[in-house]
């Protein structure tokens, strides 16, 4: 049991694997003096990955009982702790009732919300890197490694109805264990689309490149696992083959990044387009803090430059 002590101000908690060791210790603060949050902090509560539910209900109750404690950003246990906190929270949003997971806890007219904000912050990273109508005019497939939370965010990003011709030509979803591509799979059936959905059991990371031989030049290939970061290593090996032209997006912006290495080892020669992590956590952090701390923080270009340019000088301190 956690001895969990009363917040001494407005506290905005990060529930995570290795919280310590994020930059946003670093940037919160600064972010909270140019939002003009007043006197804030941020605090993390670590654990490991697919901990035991009484230790995130322990959590969640204590934020949900403590006068300063105003909400959570949820990272690697999105899915895990909605599993083990749905009953305790007053509201849930549409995207997490979807999603069935919890990325975002704030409080709101005295109730306790669980919000999914992946679906958004995602979304808004990836058609900032890939630029308007990539799809429609590259025929090209996606591909995410790793079946949890994110992946789920993203293919819905992708694969809807409504985005027209610009959808993949094959979504490929992979991971490591089977009941993780289960439940995407039933998330996948409730979202409209015509998009081909492909789900690969790879326990190994050979796995994985023969899935990356097989796509099409230009294809949007995605370590969303968390290898690299939560843990070491990479969930390809270094035998795999990018196709031509193909962006390559590891969703993290810290740690060894394995995965990012294999990528730069072909960039030239595969004509590759890497992309780390840092404006998904850019986007992914200000929409949790706009919605925990109730204040409106704009998706356009001129304002994530301002905040991605303070969390820049937070970090280089």
């Amino acid at each position: 049991m956690n001895d969990y002590s009363p917040a001494t101000k407005p506290t905005l908690y990060f529930i995570g694997v290795t919280t310590g060791k994020s930059s946003i210790m670093k940037v919160f603060p600064a972010w909270a003096e140019e939002l003009g949050l007043g006197d804030v902090q941020i605090v993390g509560m670590d654990f490991q990955p697919h901990s035991d539910p009484d230790a995130y209900r322990e959590a969640v109750a204590f934020i949900r009982d403590d006068a300063n404690s105003l909400g959570a950003l949820v990272t690697t246990h999105k899915i895990d702790l909605f599993n083990a906190c749905r009953d305790m929270f007053d509201v849930i949003d549409p995207f997490a009732a979807l999603m069935k997971e919890t990325s975002c806890i704030s409080k709101a007219d005295g109730k306790l919300v669980c919000h999914a904000k992946d679906p958004i912050s995602s979304g808004l990273a990836i058609d900032g890197f890939l630029g308007p109508d990539y799809f429609a005019r590259t025929g090209a497939d996606l591909f995410s490694i790793g079946a949890g939370g994110s992946t789920i965010a993203l293919t819905w990003h992708l694969m809807r109805k409504e985005r027209g011709e610009d959808v993949p030509a094959r979504i490929i979803v992979s991971n490591r264990s089977q009941p993780r591509l289960d439940e995407i799979r039933h998330i996948h059936s409730q979202i409209p689309t015509d998009t081909p959905l492909d789900y690969v059991l790879a326990p190994r990371p050979e796995d994985n490149d023969r899935v990356i031989a097989d796509l099409k030049p230009g294809s949007l290939i995605i370590n969303a696992t968390g290898l690299g970061k939560d843990a070491p290593g990479s969930p390809i090996s270094d035998a795999a083959v990018f196709p031509e032209n193909a962006v390559v997006w590891d969703l993290n912006y810290r740690g060894d990044l394995v995965f990012l290495d294999q990528a730069r080892s072909q960039q030239k020669e595969r004509d590759l387009t890497i992309v780390d992590g840092w404006t998904y956590f850019i986007h992914g952090w200000t929409q949790v803090i706009a919605e925990v701390f109730h204040v409106e923080i704009g998706t356009d270009a001129a304002t994530i430059a301002r905040l991605t340019e303070v969390a820049q000088n937070a970090v280089r301190g």
